[in-house]
């Protein structure tokens, strides 16, 4: 197989799989510029890998039972060749495999979709907002087309936006959820941009009041919603 290029692991997770024991494998690359990224050292595709897949593999070995799910985040996984191989693996082993994906690339999360029992996809901003974000054009043409590969699947997930005030206002919050839930989604979650130059200021209380009045509204569009603050 294509090696998976592992820019780092968290043995142990209770929170990227929701109501599952997790490990995270992030995997090394993006070809996004997102400015609250929260995993800036993963962006570069030729940074070194961290760790080797036969060392994750021999990690997960000694986790069969312990735990249930392993989780492919990034960077971008949908990324790498050898993702489809590594999902495998881990299968065979019997852990749920679930995934971190922005919908980058469509053509690649298609083929994925039957190997994976759970995903985890991020909602940047309305599709036609995507540019501004990602810095990258035609992103949002990728992600509203990876959208609808992961809804006509059938396989679980949950579609989250992490909210900065330098994109989003109330109206553009609430539009954005109206239209989601239009196209189907039924499981939302909204979490409060948390990077450098949040932390230690009074930013992230005002998101958290500011979300919280928008909670009750913007959940009566969905089956689902969770609100997580920083």
């Amino acid at each position: 197989m294509t090696p998976l290029h592992v820019g780092g692991l968290t043995p142990l997770t209770a929170t990227d799989y929701p109501g599952h024991l997790a490990a995270v494998v992030f995997c090394q690359g993006c070809p996004w510029r997102c400015a609250y990224c929260h995993n800036p050292h993963l962006i570069s595709p030729r940074a070194s890998a961290q760790i080797e897949w036969p060392a994750v593999m021999q990690f997960l070995a000694r986790r069969v039972g312990l735990l249930d799910a392993v989780v492919f985040s990034g960077g971008e996984p949908t990324l790498q060749s050898g993702l489809a191989q590594a999902l495998s693996e881990v299968k065979a082993m019997g852990f749920k495999c679930g995934l971190h994906t922005a919908g980058a690339y469509p053509q690649h999360l298609t083929p994925l979709l039957p190997l994976l029992d759970w995903v985890g996809f991020d909602i940047k901003a309305s599709f036609a907002d995507y540019e501004h974000i990602t810095q990258v054009r035609g992103s949002g043409n990728s992600a509203e087309a990876s959208l609808q590969a992961l809804l006509a699947s059938g396989v679980s997930y949950e579609c989250r936006t992490t909210v900065d005030l330098q994109f989003f206002d109330s109206k553009k919050l609430i539009d954005l959820a109206q239209s989601l839930a239009a196209s189907g989604v039924r499981h939302y979650v909204l979490q409060t941009c948390r990077n450098p130059h949040t932390l230690g200021s009074q930013y992230l209380t005002q998101v958290n009041e500011w979300l919280a009045e928008l909670a009750n509204t913007i959940a009566l569009s969905f089956d689902t919603f969770v609100l997580r603050p920083a």
